[in-house]
């Protein structure tokens, strides 16, 4: 599937606190999606020295992120494949090096199957709770932060690395802009 096709949900003028936060992420989501979608295994790959980064690695390293939120904070579940512990022990950045080994098709939709993992757990959590709920974690004082900043935190995640990707897919093909076309 191609990654332009995730569009930005149009956010309400009157929305609740819920609604903005996700509409702020999805929207996130979506710019991250546009700005590495359609690529091959050539622009996933392309780097812009001095950084090592890539969008690939930016792919794996996002689909990460969305696992290990929701395993740490929403579920407290352990992460599923290909997240393994050894991978990481043997090297701490394994999900942004090893991306250079996975083609577009399965970077694509490692990270398109941890959003909607995500999303899932995000629905099932606030089903019959708030932002103001506590996560699943428990920090070594004892205290658990609120579903509102694992949900802010999770927007800021977006927002930087979608800075990385603008920068690298001009570099890759000279594509610009904030926001995916809508469509008509």
């Amino acid at each position: 599937m191609d990654m332009r096709d995730m569009t930005v949900i149009r956010e309400s003028v009157a929305g609740d606190e819920v609604e903005m936060l996700f509409f702020a992420l999805q929207r996130a989501r979506a710019q991250f999606a546009w700005k590495c979608g359609g690529l091959d295994e050539t622009g996933l790959r392309k780097r812009l020295p001095p950084s090592n980064m890539t969008l690939g690695g930016l792919l794996k390293h996002l689909a990460r992120a969305e696992d290990e939120r929701v395993s740490t904070f929403l579920t407290g579940e352990p992460m599923g494949p290909p997240w393994l512990r050894e991978n990481f022990e043997a090297d701490p950045d394994w999900d942004w090096n090893s991306a250079a080994d996975d083609s577009p098709e399965e970077l694509y939709a490692l990270w398109r199957g941890a959003v909607e993992r995500s999303q899932a757990a995000w629905s099932r959590v606030l089903a019959d709770g708030s932002l103001d709920e506590p996560s699943v974690f428990t920090t070594e004082s004892g205290e658990s932060p609120n579903l509102r900043r694992v949900l802010v935190d999770a927007i800021e995640e977006y927002i930087r690395h979608t800075g990385h990707a603008d920068l690298l897919r001009e570099a890759v093909d000279g594509l610009v802009g904030d926001d995916p076309p809508q469509p008509s």
